[in-house]
């Protein structure tokens, strides 16, 4: 087995747990889940092609309550009636040691009446987003908020119930949590709206209601991660002294690690093109190893990989390579990394479990970047320094 590479080392988190490399496959939208938030079969079979190698897999996101559902073909752990079929997520995800971490989620308003079955999205305030057809939420009353912090408790208690290893807050992607830590979405008079230190307080809440529903009913071994956006183009909007601040804060609560979303690894600011430090060194710099990082965007090789783990990177999330290669751990792992697949054939989206409904979503919705065997390829610096659609993967 290879040994040269920083990424195929194991981490232990403070809690004790061993995972065995530092490779994560991060929470891709697959959109193959039924109407009404249930796993599909459709969806384990793409689970378990892929698990088994990496060292954590993180799920394809679930909302927690009604309200946050963001888009078709999402899972669901609003309800006790989703348990059994998150049982079989479960179990297929840990494959070979494995750890399967339940992404939870509220979309807030990056959803739309469509999607919620005629009811308003909801957000921190009635401030619609800037993309097209957006539509102007509701404010949520405090009574409201308040629930949404249980949501996430019940939700957790849920997914310790279903056997995963863990949960992920989504607290990037302009999703409900970035909504209240933004000066765009959240323009609230109460306690959860104002300056940027009042703006952290409904994700922290949402940590402690997280972080009880552990010590309740998990033991330590069950791993928390927060995964955040660190800058916004909206103006107001979030900028990377604002998100300094709040890692400085959530390095110290109790979470195992915090995924940084980006569609490229090493891009420096959105917003100050002057600043050629990339962001995730000056996140690196702020965290001064409290947690452990997951930093992921538009990583397939071993040798880029390996770049973010020798960096001090803690893990490294691969996730288009993943669609296209299940099995790149492994063909790392035994030398045989001359057969690793970089292109994607339509030929062969049966044989990856890529659903139709999610193959349409990459290619149509977030215009992923896939490497299409028989089409023109596309340019590789594309997201090195803008937002890119598929954040993240």
């Amino acid at each position: 087995m290879s040994e040269k590479y920083s990424f195929l080392k194991p981490y232990t988190f403070k809690n004790g747990v061993t995972v065995k490399n530092r490779v994560v496959i991060p929470p891709m939208t697959e959109v193959s889940a039924f109407e009404d938030g249930f796993i599909s079969d459709n969806e384990l079979a793409y689970f378990k092609l892929r698990t088994g190698g990496v060292g954590m897999f993180i799920s394809p996101v679930a909302n927690v309550n009604n309200e946050g559902k963001g888009f078709e073909g999402e899972l669901s752990i609003a309800d006790d009636k989703y348990l059994p079929g998150l049982k079989k997520m479960a179990a297929t995800m840990k494959e070979n040691g494995t750890k399967a971490i339940l992404q939870i989620f509220s979309a807030g308003r990056m959803s739309n009446s469509t999607v919620l079955r005629g009811t308003q999205t909801v957000s921190a305030s009635a401030v619609a987003a800037e993309r097209p057809n957006a539509e102007t939420p509701r404010a949520l009353t405090e009574a409201e908020v308040d629930q949404t912090i249980v949501d996430f408790g019940e939700a957790t208690r849920r997914a310790i119930e279903a056997g995963f290893d863990g949960v992920e807050l989504h607290g990037a992607n302009t999703y409900l949590l970035q909504q209240f830590f933004s000066p765009h979405s959240n323009r609230r008079t109460d306690k959860w709206g104002g300056d940027v230190d009042d703006r952290m307080k409904f994700g922290l809440a949402v940590i402690k209601s997280v972080h009880d529903a552990v010590e309740k009913y998990a033991d330590k071994s069950f791993i928390v991660g927060y995964r955040i956006s660190p800058e916004e183009i909206e103006n107001p909007g979030i900028r990377i002294a604002d998100t300094l601040k709040f890692i400085d804060v959530l390095a110290d609560q109790p979470i195992d690690y915090l995924h940084i979303s980006m569609g490229y690894v090493w891009r420096t600011s959105l917003n100050d093109k002057s600043d050629k430090e990339p962001l995730i060194e000056k996140i690196k710099k702020q965290v001064n190893g409290r947690l452990p990082l997951i930093s992921v965007g538009s990583v397939e090789t071993p040798e880029e990989a390996a770049k973010v783990t020798d960096d001090g990177i803690d893990f490294v999330a691969i996730g288009r390579e993943l669609l296209r290669e299940p099995n790149w751990v492994q063909k790392v792992e035994n030398d045989d990394e001359d057969s690793i697949r970089y292109t994607i054939s339509l030929s062969d989206l049966d044989e990856l479990e890529i659903t139709p409904s999610m193959w349409d979503f990459l290619m149509v919705r977030l215009q992923a970047a896939m490497h299409v065997s028989n089409q023109p390829d596309y340019d590789p610096n594309l997201y090195v320094d803008k937002l890119a659609p598929h954040e993240g993967a």
